[in-house]
């Protein structure tokens, strides 16, 4: 049983990465704002705007490798649950980012089985080193990704009410799982390992911005 619930898990977590790169994403919630809500941009600011949500779809496929990873890695239910749930939230926001995407006219990043491939190694290691270090690495990468949405917010137009609730709603969604993580006992990452990942996000944001 225990070797068919693992093949099964194997077999979830490559079902999600085919859907994740190359399908159409479905969120469970509705979209945070309405058509209603919708305002005229000019050129400019649509591209703006689709290089910015661009970034954001990246981090959201890079959340679903994460946790799948992560998910795989753990041997308590509880914690399991957790990475699991979290994924499920973070499916949203790739929906209403993918929508995004297509409503600005932009593509996503051609590079995303790269990230996602980079991300899922990582969540993995990090598993590998115990839950409290998993969950550690979990907070702090929502903490980073927090702070990278709100800037976001401060170079996102104030025309595109759409991406700007996208983005609000992210946020808010990166702040619970944070608090969530801590909880469920995530130890603190040493200095170095925090810097590391702040600089590889860095690379990421940067190319992704344009690839």
């Amino acid at each position: 049983m225990r070797n068919t619930n693992l093949c099964d898990s194997w077999i979830h977590g490559l079902d999600t990465a085919v859907r994740t790169l190359w399908g159409r994403s479905h969120a469970q919630r509705s979209f945070p704002t309405s058509n209603e809500d919708l305002q005229p941009m000019t050129p400019a600011q649509t591209q703006l705007a689709g290089a910015l949500m661009r970034v954001n779809h990246v981090g959201e496929v890079c959340a679903q490798a994460l946790y799948q990873a992560q998910a795989l890695t753990t041997k308590t239910p509880k914690i399991r649950n957790f990475f699991e749930e979290a994924a499920r939230e973070e499916r949203d926001h790739l929906a209403w980012t993918q929508q995004r995407l297509y409503d600005l006219g932009a593509h996503p990043s051609r590079l995303n089985p790269l990230w996602y491939a980079g991300a899922f190694g990582l969540g993995w290691i990090a598993g590998k080193c115990g839950d409290a270090v998993s969950l550690g690495f979990a907070r702090e990468t929502e903490q980073q990704v927090e702070a990278h949405l709100a800037s976001h917010l401060s170079r996102l137009p104030t025309q595109d009410v759409a991406s700007r609730a996208v983005v609000n709603q992210m946020k808010a969604d990166e702040t619970a799982h944070s608090v969530q993580a801590q909880t469920l006992g995530a130890s603190p990452l040493p200095s170095p390992i925090r810097a590391l990942m702040r600089f590889s996000a860095r690379i990421m944001t940067t190319t992704a911005h344009w690839v």
